[in-house]
């Protein structure tokens, strides 16, 4: 009776310490996850190192940045607190944290193959992301699942910054900013001495208020000659041939002049 109680003493105060071990490294384990996180969120611009310690918050925060809804990682941890669902929930949330890791990754500068570190060894793909010297980039292509309504990040956070590529691009069915599509009926202008061909039996259409020039009623008939040029310059008179006489010299005075005139 006695070694029983002993045994069970025994039992008692070693899984006692089992359990305080276990504590203790999940609270070394959760300060150095929020730690990585904190630095992680730092590069990508989020305000207020707090966001990284809060419980749950913080792999929401997480997920928004991997272009993931918060909310389907809210819906994820809740579900797998279910018994007998949490099996498969938790294989779900696993999926969706390394949909968002894969994100994340890109955006700081690393290959896709890098999500494989993160579901062998998250914590150790966190403090390679946290330590290095890469910069992050939120201009990536945007996820395959932004146009989703359900899956793709439509969340607007004081504090976390919008990434663009959350958003559904060019290619997701949403125009360009800044670009309109073109009215019905706008045509754009001709550049100068270029005609488009037409195909044979066509007639483009006419646009509203012009009218084309009108043809002539009878094309058959050659147009009037033109009138008579007008006549030539009378020729000026021919100049005379011989200059004329000169005139006559006068009379000779009388050589007496006492003498009267016969």
């Amino acid at each position: 009776m006695y070694d029983d109680y002993y045994y069970d003493t025994g039992a008692a105060a070693v899984l006692g310490i089992l359990a305080l071990v276990g504590f203790l490294i999940a609270i070394v384990g959760y300060v150095l996850v929020a730690f990585f996180l904190m630095k992680i969120f730092d590069k990508a611009g989020v305000q207020g190192k707090w966001r990284a310690w809060v419980p749950v918050y913080n792999y929401m925060v997480f997920a928004k940045l991997g272009d993931l809804s918060p909310w389907v990682v809210l819906i994820a941890i809740g579900l797998s607190l279910i018994p007998y669902l949490n099996f498969l929930t938790g294989i779900a949330l696993a999926v969706v944290l390394a949909l968002a890791a894969w994100r994340i990754g890109l955006k700081l500068q690393k290959d896709a193959v890098w999500v494989i570190l993160w579901v062998l060894l998250g914590i150790v793909w966190l403090g390679i992301n946290a330590f290095d010297k890469s910069r992050w980039n939120p201009n990536i292509a945007p996820a395959p699942w932004a146009g989703n309504g359900f899956f793709g990040d439509r969340t607007v956070w004081d504090g976390v910054p919008t990434q663009p590529s959350a958003v559904a691009g060019p290619g997701y069915g949403q125009p360009q900013q800044g670009y309109g599509q073109p009215q019905q009926g706008y045509a754009p202008p001709a550049q100068p001495g270029y005609a488009p061909p037409q195909q044979p039996g066509y007639t483009p259409p006419a646009q509203p208020g012009y009218a084309p020039p009108a043809a002539p009623s009878n094309p058959d008939v050659p147009p009037a000659a033109p009138s008579a040029p007008p006549a030539a310059p009378q020729v000026p008179p021919a100049p005379p041939t011989t200059p004329p006489a000169p005139p006559a010299a006068p009379p000779a005075p009388p050589t007496n002049p006492t003498q009267p005139p016969a």
